[in-house]
């Protein structure tokens, strides 16, 4: 399997500046995430990022850095920046690994790339996972998916679907027959990626804050299977910092 793996890195985070340099549990998170992607088996393991600061710490996990815009919007335009420059083929797979994920099981970044080589129709490829509590399915901060009958996406929403129309519908536990989160975690062919990076924001993707919801309006395929390993929480907003070091400490 040839894969290569690139790690959005930003600094100026709006929600919490710095966020890759943050210390958990005596590393900083991008050595966390960085140590991560390193058990992957990758070919390459690739840094971007828009300040020199990120830029010198990578370099002192010996990590190879490219220096990308500090005008991009994703991350997903940072890694496609990176697979220009280093003019990758459009065939090349290249999983992005978002750098506040340092609990992110090595085993579901093969996964990923995997799912992405075997299923040749797909432009993309991410993971799910059944939702657990009704608390996880209102929460606009836990992405929601459906998916058609192979597995491939049919639409992602902040809002809680599906929704139920009467309790027939429901399971014990109060969720939707079939519930599912989204994680995350993306693989890309390269030639699609180039194209994606490239599209206008659609409405959906506007309304929902959901750059996935791009690819979908631009018609491509979105192939999601149940990970196979869970992975622990990222660092989104400062409330996270403690939990997640609470994690790694005890690791």
């Amino acid at each position: 399997m040839s894969f290569k793996i690139v790690i959005p890195a930003r600094y100026a985070s709006s929600r919490l500046p710095g966020k890759p340099l943050i210390e958990l549990a005596g590393k900083t998170l991008l050595a966390h995430v960085y140590q991560q992607a390193q058990r992957c088996g990758a070919d390459e393991v690739i840094i971007a990022t828009e300040d020199v600061r990120i830029a010198e710490h990578a370099k002192l996990l010996g990590a190879v850095v490219c220096m990308t815009e500090a005008s991009h919007a994703s991350g997903t335009d940072r890694v496609a920046e990176v697979a220009q420059y280093y003019a990758w083929d459009e065939a090349t797979v290249v999983v992005n690994l978002q750098g506040d994920e340092p609990l992110m099981p090595p085993e579901a970044v093969r996964q990923v790339a995997q799912a992405l080589l075997t299923h040749t129709q797909a432009d993309m490829a991410t993971l799910c996972t059944p939702l657990h509590s009704t608390a996880q399915w209102h929460d606009p901060n836990v992405v929601k998916v459906v998916r058609d009958a192979h597995d491939y996406a049919l639409y992602f929403s902040r809002a809680p679907i599906p929704c139920a129309r009467d309790s027939q519908s429901l399971e014990p536990d109060g969720l939707p027959v079939g519930a599912l989160r989204h994680i995350g975690l993306y693989a890309y062919r390269v030639g699609y990626l180039t194209r994606f990076s490239a599209l206008p924001a659609c409405a959906l993707e506007t309304i929902e804050c959901l750059e996935q919801l791009r690819a979908l309006h631009d018609g491509a395929r979105i192939y999601i299977p149940n990970a196979c390993a869970i992975p622990g929480p990222g660092v989104d907003v400062p409330a996270d910092i403690d939990r997640v070091r609470a994690i790694l400490t005890s690791a």
